[in-house]
């Protein structure tokens, strides 16, 4: 995980429309950057679906979302769509910024060895410094624990 008080690497990755986005497109406002293992699973639909639930309260305080997984731009449109979720998830199938942001993983599954993303929230302010920083998040619990945050 990267430490807080310190620069968030920049980035440039397609969203589920296939639409460019870094990280230095959102200066000067408040970015919450999560990762998340994969779409449609059920902890990962719960997180997502729980920003979309206080989107409209991430939006009053000038807040943006961004999701990140390994999964495809095709994946993510149907993921999306699926949930109506109103913010951008962003594809990293190469797992440039997942390795970047230190959430690319040894995992223990039911006793085997796997390597995936741990579960991560990062909180940057609008000069791009990471000001909060969570690991291994609980899936439901992390947008509200995010909401108090800002």
């Amino acid at each position: 995980m990267l430490t807080i008080n310190t620069q968030a690497p920049d980035f440039t990755l397609p969203d589920q429309d296939g639409k460019m986005h870094s990280l230095s497109d959102y200066k000067g406002r408040k970015v919450i950057l999560y990762f998340y293992p994969k779409d449609n699973t059920s902890g990962c639909t719960k997180q997502a679906c729980s920003f979309g639930d206080l989107f409209p309260h991430f939006r009053e305080k000038g807040v943006e979302i961004l999701g990140v997984s390994k999964d495809s731009v095709a994946s993510h449109k149907k993921f999306q769509e699926k949930f109506n979720l109103p913010f951008t998830l962003l594809s990293d199938t190469e797992k440039t910024v997942i390795q970047a942001y230190d959430v690319w993983k040894e995992k223990n599954m039911y006793g085997k060895k796997t390597f995936g993303v741990v579960r991560t929230t990062y909180l940057i302010d609008e000069n791009g410094i990471i000001v909060k920083a969570f690991s291994n998040v609980k899936a439901a619990e992390n947008p509200g624990q995010m909401l108090e945050e800002i």
